[in-house]
């Protein structure tokens, strides 16, 4: 690895990847998981987005909502876990500085988009059961998008600030990046200008990336559970609940891997939670909302059967 450094020490700037160094046998074996969750995770989005675009009685918002974070779990994987993959399988974990830098983006902007998104799952949550009357009025398409979209915006410009931010530090060489990808945290490490006040920026950017977010889904569970305090049936409280199931639980993980990762300071744990990060939402997005949901359900039996409708349950 030190000549393989040392032979890049006159080209231009650039990084080396360390990833999961092991033996060849845990190489093939850490390939082959890799691998295997990577297919995982976009067989069963590409599964739940074709489902809602090919079933009709899946075209309400809470399926607008999950598709956007179908499409984005796909995006957001596949910036990280295939070269992941090409670096487990062929030893090489050179990374120009460019490619390290849009790696970057977009890691940030889907990571933020994420974010946006499962709080505004949040909200449809709240009006279908605190303003069931009026769900299908206030919900509306345009609402959706209206919505949606400045989710991805604000990740978007979010993100391309703080790789401005990045892109304005001096690095010299090729760096060896302790992380499995160009994290931001990693990066920062190797920089040889002062990162103090990046640092800073960087805590105060991500208290409105992750706690804004987090306080509205906060807010609106509290109204949630009030509204479903107040239902007299056992069984009425239990089917009402059972319909914020899914979304309570991808939001833990997302919240709780972002955590670990972010709120601590060990290299050594970073690229543990980091692959928590990355893999653990994406992959149990499509596992909950299919398990736990009867319109998805149905939709995949009628859909094996070759029916192009869902009887009312």
């Amino acid at each position: 690895m030190n000549e393989q450094l040392a032979n890049r020490s006159n080209d231009n700037i650039g990084f080396h990847i360390l990833a999961f160094p092991t033996s060849k046998k845990g190489q093939f074996i850490l390939l082959t998981v890799f691998l295997m969750v990577y297919l995982i995770i976009l067989i069963g989005n590409i599964l739940i987005l074709s489902l809602v675009c090919l079933v009709p009685q899946l075209h309400t918002s809470m399926y607008f909502f999950l598709s956007n974070l179908s499409v984005l779990d796909n995006f957001y994987v596949s910036t990280t876990l295939p070269k992941l993959i090409y670096i487990t399988n062929t030893g090489d974990h050179a990374v120009s500085y460019n490619d390290c830098m849009a790696q970057l983006y977009f890691f940030l902007f889907f990571a933020d988009t994420e974010s946006f998104l499962l709080a505004t799952m949040a909200v449809d949550r709240y009006v279908a059961i605190c303003l069931p009357l009026h769900y299908p009025l206030i919900m509306s398409k345009q609402v959706c998008v209206l919505l949606a979209f400045p989710a991805w915006f604000m990740a978007a410009v979010n993100a391309l600030m703080l790789t401005c931010f990045v892109h304005g530090l001096t690095f010299t060489g090729w760096k060896e990046v302790d992380n499995f990808f160009c994290d931001l945290k990693a990066v920062l490490t190797v920089s040889s200008s002062d990162t103090y006040f990046l640092r800073t920026f960087i805590l105060v950017d991500g208290m409105f990336i992750g706690a804004v977010p987090m306080l509205l889904i906060l807010t609106t569970y509290v109204g949630i559970i009030s509204t479903i305090m107040k239902i007299k049936s056992s069984g009425g409280r239990k089917k009402t609940f059972s319909s914020c199931t899914s979304h309570i639980i991808i939001v833990v993980v997302y919240y709780g891997s972002a955590l670990c990762l972010y709120m601590q300071y060990s290299l050594e744990q970073d690229k543990l939670f980091a692959i928590m990060f990355v893999t653990l939402v994406p992959m149990l997005n499509p596992i909950v909302y299919s398990l736990r949901n009867k319109d998805i359900t149905r939709a995949i039996q009628r859909t094996v059967k070759g029916s192009k409708t869902i009887p009312e349950p």
